[in-house]
């Protein structure tokens, strides 16, 4: 497993992440799996030599950061063999303070997040969206205060609009508090937005880019029809002329869908860490051949579906939004 830095900063991260978000209870989703259940595929992941996992408070309700801490302890000997990453901001509970980035929600969370993974920091501490109800300097002091209480080793985002990220990054240099180091984006071959704005800012700060949702929630792996019955209950198949156009591709590359997407995902500028979510072991097989893998020959076209092209630009949605080829997992 190749190993990338993640950003401009020291931390060396394996170029796969595992995402935690399936492990947790199936009480939260049906599709979630129990400790038991999660046990082969997070040992098949650290065999492979993956040695990154994301997870959030919210997954499972804390359920996911209880199995992720069991499992991480007994895979590992030591602490320091692994990059441990969660994240702060859904909702936790009923009360009107159990949400959120206010400066009472993030030291709480940070507390509670650290009991149910079962060790004294994260390495890095991510805030899961942004937060429109709390002004940005109360959020980046709590999250400095988070770093120098020795909680969190390094702080990072996810899943906002670039002029945000901006924002809050100007804000942290203006306090003299801890900047983000990494981007948690929605990004993948079918939903480029990222391309437009966040990735050349974060090209430009050093900040490193772990997409999520690599795989278009199966829209990208092989054959169309195929998927398995979890797939097909999280989203139903659909948008054919895409998935023909992504079968042609694979043909042509003689790959397999899933490895050959990460390996583009991975290969391209400014991405340091791709991150994925696994049901089988067979799907982190297929994903884990991207870790030799180098983007190289001709410059390949996007996929795009017919008729989402207007003026050389992606058609905006009502409201100014970008229209998505892609749903949010």
């Amino acid at each position: 497993m190749d190993h990338t830095r993640l950003g401009t900063t020291g931390l060396q991260v394996s170029r796969i992440c595992l995402g935690m978000m399936s492990y947790g209870s199936p009480t939260w989703r049906e599709w979630v799996l129990d400790l038991d259940a999660s046990r082969p595929l997070v040992r098949d992941a650290v065999e492979a030599g993956i040695t990154f996992f994301d997870t959030a408070d919210m997954y499972s309700l804390g359920a996911s950061e209880e199995v992720t801490g069991a499992l991480l302890r007994e895979f590992f000997p030591r602490r320091d063999d692994y990059v441990l990453a969660t994240k702060v901001y859904m909702p936790m509970g009923e009360g009107p303070n159990d949400r959120g980035l206010s400066r009472k929600h993030v030291l709480a969370s940070i507390d509670d997040s650290l009991r149910r993974l079962g060790t004294d920091h994260v390495d890095l501490y991510q805030i899961h969206r942004w937060d429109p109800r709390t002004p940005i300097e109360e959020t980046m002091e709590a999250l400095h205060d988070v770093v120098r209480a020795g909680k969190a080793r390094y702080l990072g985002a996810s899943s906002m609009w670039a002029w945000q990220f901006a924002k809050a990054q100007h804000t942290a240099d203006l306090g003299g508090w801890t900047r983000f180091v990494s981007m948690q984006d929605h990004y993948n071959l079918l939903y480029r937005e990222e391309e437009r704005e966040m990735h050349p800012l974060c090209l430009d700060q050093g900040v490193g880019v772990i997409p999520w949702s690599p795989l278009a929630r199966g829209r990208l792996t092989p054959p169309a029809g195929a998927g398995d019955d979890h797939a097909r209950g999280q989203r139903p198949h659909r948008r054919p002329p895409v998935r023909r156009r992504g079968r042609r591709r694979r043909a042509r590359a003689g790959r397999r869908g899933e490895g050959a997407r990460a390996a583009d995902g991975a290969g391209r500028a400014g991405v340091d860490a791709r991150q994925g979510r696994r049901h089988r072991t067979d799907h982190r097989r297929d994903a884990g051949g991207a870790r030799g893998r180098r983007r190289r020959g001709r410059r390949r076209r996007p996929v795009r579906r017919r008729g989402r092209r207007a003026g050389g630009r992606l058609r905006a949605a009502p409201g100014g939004r970008p229209r998505v080829t892609a749903a949010r997992r």
